[in-house]
């Protein structure tokens, strides 16, 4: 995700940077460097985790509780990827 989908999936959330922040469990200065795209002049990344976090804010997801799945998932063979 780059610093520019990530402002406008805000946008399109309508939160503002507080918002924002309170959803992802941020500090609101962490979502003005993810727009932003740097930090103290320093190139950022946004955390896979941040990413999965913003998906799930999109498709409507604003709080989880894990519940533990009565199977265990199927492990893929790496080889087969």
């Amino acid at each position: 995700m780059t610093s520019g989908e990530f402002k406008k999936l805000r946008k399109f959330l309508k939160l503002s940077q507080k918002e924002m922040a309170e959803a992802l469990g941020l500090k609101r200065r962490m979502i003005q460097y993810y727009e932003k795209g740097e930090r103290d002049g320093e190139s950022l990344d946004i955390p896979k985790a941040v990413e999965l976090a913003c998906f799930a804010l999109a498709a409507g997801v604003r709080d989880y509780t894990f519940v533990t799945p009565k199977t265990p998932p199927k492990r893929t063979d790496a080889s087969a990827l």
